[in-house]
């Protein structure tokens, strides 16, 4: 378990002022990134597609309007494919995939410090233990959300009728970010206070201060075990929807020629 109150070793140039921690995970950042870039795409044979017909029913009310409209969005041949374009092999493609176990890690972990209590993690090794998987799944989600955020940015993924999956991507990242203040600030510790007293002061100038006071620790770890986990698992959610229904985004200049396919 890492002590967030301890001592942090800086580098400052200047009005530039950075932890060596955080340089570390940036540097990194930019290494994986440019290696998956650089990194050529594999070949790999065909396979063969999903050819299953959908069968259309008819009647059902507007339940079964709204089946047949889910159905013709969201065919199972594109929420469970038996096959993808050879392109996704590619390492670049796995930041999006990693990003989620981060965040099934995050969500067990988090089920686990609530059930058991605020208490818990600082009275037992277990519970430490857990508090230190939370924390680090939570490094590693954002670690892993930024490189897939730079890809698709660098790739232009916006690219084939894709707009709204990037708009629904960016919002998963604001709404991860004010998801992850809310829990820096429940850690109970000195450093922990001294930056709920400094964020305050940034959702009152926002206009949010009324409804959200970081100053109150028992509000603070309610939204953060209750109402933000929710609302990023609907984001989470419809994006990966949207991702299923438009098809992952070709690299640049692979849209004019002949799709391969891998099993998936």
């Amino acid at each position: 378990m890492i002590d967030l109150s301890g001592t942090q070793h800086v580098i400052q140039f200047g009005w530039f002022r950075i932890t060596i921690a955080n340089l570390v995970m940036v540097a990194l950042v930019v290494v994986v990134f440019f290696v998956a870039v650089a990194a050529p795409f594999p070949r790999a044979r065909l396979a063969d597609p999903d050819t299953d017909p959908e069968i259309e029913d008819r009647g059902g009310g507007w339940t079964g309007s709204v089946r047949r409209w889910a159905r013709h969005q969201f065919p199972w041949s594109r929420l469970l494919p038996s096959s993808e374009p050879a392109y996704v092999a590619s390492w670049t493609y796995t930041f999006g995939v990693a990003t989620l176990a981060s965040l099934g890690v995050i969500v067990i972990s988090g089920i686990v410090l609530a059930a058991a209590g605020p208490g818990w993690r600082h009275t037992s090794s277990v519970g430490r233990f857990t508090d230190a998987t939370h924390l680090w799944s939570v490094q590693l989600f954002f670690f892993f959300m930024i490189l897939h955020l730079i890809a698709q940015f660098v790739q232009a993924s916006w690219r084939g009728r894709r707009g709204l999956t990037w708009v629904v991507g960016v919002v998963a990242l604001f709404a991860s970010t004010i998801t992850a203040l809310t829990g820096y600030v429940s850690q109970q510790n000195f450093e922990a206070q001294w930056i709920a007293t400094q964020a305050k002061d940034g959702l009152n100038a926002g206009g949010v201060g009324a409804f959200l006071n970081l100053l109150d620790t028992q509000q603070v770890l309610t939204v953060h075990v209750v109402v933000l986990p929710l609302a990023v698992a609907i984001v989470v959610a419809i994006h990966i929807l949207l991702v299923r229904r438009r098809g992952v985004c070709p690299p640049i200049g692979e849209e004019a020629s002949e799709p391969q396919e891998v099993a998936a």
